[in-house]
This record gives C-alpha cells, sequence and structure tokens, in this order.
C-alpha cells in the first residue's frame, strides 16, 4: 500500500510544483512591490495577474488545482508518515 501511494505522491509532486512554486514566488514578490515599495521592473498588477493565473486564463480553476493537488499531496504524504499504522499491542 505505501509503494502505491509513494508512485501517487512522485506523481503529483511532478505536476504540481512548478504551479505551486510560481503561486509561492508571485505572492512573495507581489507583497515586496506593494508592502515594502521595492522595485524589481514588474508591475504589480502583472504580478498579480501571474499569481492568480489570470495570465494563462485559468483563474477560475487554477486555485482550485493548487489546492486539490496539495490536498493529494498531503494525504499520500500522510498515509506514508505511518502516523495512522495500527501498532501491534505488545503482550509480556
Amino acid at each position: 500500500m505505501k509503494r502505491a501511494f509513494r508512485k501517487y505522491h512522485r506523481a503529483i509532486a511532478l505536476i504540481i510544483s512548478l504551479p505551486v512554486a510560481l503561486t509561492v514566488i508571485t505572492g512573495m514578490i507581489v507583497t515586496m512591490v506593494g508592502e515594502w515599495g521595492i522595485n524589481i521592473g514588474l508591475t504589480r498588477g502583472f504580478l498579480l495577474s501571474l499569481h492568480t493565473g489570470e495570465i494563462f486564463h485559468l483563474q477560475g480553476i487554477y486555485p482550485i488545482l493548487n489546492g486539490l493537488g496539495l490536498i493529494g499531496l498531503l494525504v499520500t504524504g500522510l498515509s506514508m508518515s505511518g502516523l495512522f499504522d495500527k501498532k501491534k499491542q505488545r503482550t509480556d
């Protein structure tokens, strides 16, 4: 069972790594540009359209896909961790 979850976890991680990394990095840069006034040559509006997926015309589904991917990683990662394995009771 754990082998199957490792396989799914690896596949999900490969698929979702780029969109989540893009979301995280652009979110941090938007904060630096908007709140701290750092000028990096990109407008806050462009960064927000990249952050939300609007630039790819995916603004309606991009957050849902990111969320579903992260939930999938959470479920497969927790199942592999052994936290929910039944412990055998010691008989002395």
